[in-house]
């Protein structure tokens, strides 16, 4: 067996590395919360210190870790990044604090992941930039006030609901929800990654994977890759009957629906007459979970304006109903 060569192994992480925005005017889209970030970020310079702390929320894929990188590179900051689900200890927290360099950047993604108790090794962190420790158990315990760096924590979530309000409240540099994308950004966010891989796309490529897009960034450029991978191996141009022929083959329709999501359209019509259905008997019906339905299918089904979220369940609308009674093949 041949070992790949060190190109074929480097070349697809650069590429991907350079889809991410590294200045302000390549970020597309969220002109208001970028707006913020810029006033917070430009006053703190001009005081010669740290902003305070960012919160950014909101569906996946939609730019919360490329705002990262970029209050990053604004403050020419160094950039650490972790999870919240990677920080289970206090003693992973203290780690990752006590060897931050002055100045540092720290993000941490998916931060509703964090334990009560994490978090409230955190209040003092980013308040008075010192962290307690308890050295010891019972009558001989004792604690410790480790002093830290000067540091700007940008957290980012898809859940921002499970922060407890104390956390909530340490974000001094504000709380920003991050939308879905129009089809207008995501076509400039398209024609962009198009230039940085080196593809020739013509508009009516850019229209199509823009519209199948799911209103996400992430889902924009990963489609255009498969084209482009379609593309490639068929050795054909890229053009508009070439994508279409692309995205039946990956089941993806002219909405961006799966067939994922179409078991679940159809879950709801044929096994509820419609709804409404509880989210419990819905999942159970799909063989899937509440997590997956909640996070994954729905919130685009209700962007759509093809599902409901009732206090009764789940139900699917007029529109929902007549997507089902049209061209059930993806197009």
């Amino acid at each position: 067996m041949s070992t790949p060569s060190l190109k074929s192994i480097v070349v697809p992480q650069v590429l991907d590395a350079a889809l991410r925005p590294v200045h302000w005017d390549d970020y597309v889209g969220q002109k208001q919360v970028k707006a913020n970030v810029r006033i917070a970020i430009d006053a703190a310079k001009k005081r010669g210190g740290m902003p305070e702390h960012f919160l950014f929320y909101g569906p996946p894929g939609v730019g919360k870790t490329t705002l990262a990188h970029l209050v990053a590179t604004t403050l020419d900051a160094p950039l650490k990044s972790t999870s919240g689900v990677a920080i289970e200890r206090a003693a992973d927290l203290a780690a990752i604090l006590t060897n931050l360099d002055p100045g540092t950047v720290l993000f941490i993604d998916e931060i509703h992941r964090l334990s009560h108790k994490i978090e409230e090794l955190l209040y003092p962190a980013l308040e008075g930039s010192h962290l307690d420790i308890v050295l010891g158990k019972g009558p001989s315990a004792r604690t410790v006030e480790l002093a830290l760096p000067s540091f700007t924590l940008v957290g980012a979530t898809t859940r921002v609901a499970e922060l407890s309000g104390p956390l909530r409240s340490r974000f001094g540099g504000g709380i920003y929800q991050l939308d879905f994308y129009t089809d207008d950004d995501l076509r400039d966010i398209i024609r962009r990654s198009a230039q940085v891989l080196g593809l020739t796309a013509p508009e009516e490529v850019i229209e199509r994977i823009a519209a199948r897009s799911r209103a996400t960034p992430r889902v924009a450029n990963a489609l255009l890759k498969r084209v482009r991978d379609f593309s490639e191996v068929r050795e054909r141009a890229l053009t508009a009957a070439l994508c279409d022929e692309a995205c039946k083959l990956f089941g993806i329709d002219s909405l961006g629906l799966t067939k994922d999501d179409r078991r679940y359209l159809e879950t709801l019509m044929n096994g509820f007459h419609g709804g409404p259905a509880g989210v419990r008997a819905l999942v159970a019906a799909l063989h899937e979970d509440v997590d997956t339905v909640e996070h994954v299918y729905e919130p685009y089904l209700l962007r759509l304006g093809f599902i409901e979220r009732s206090p009764r369940g789940r139900i699917l609308t007029p529109a929902g109903r007549e997507y089902l009674n049209g061209d059930t093949l993806p197009i």
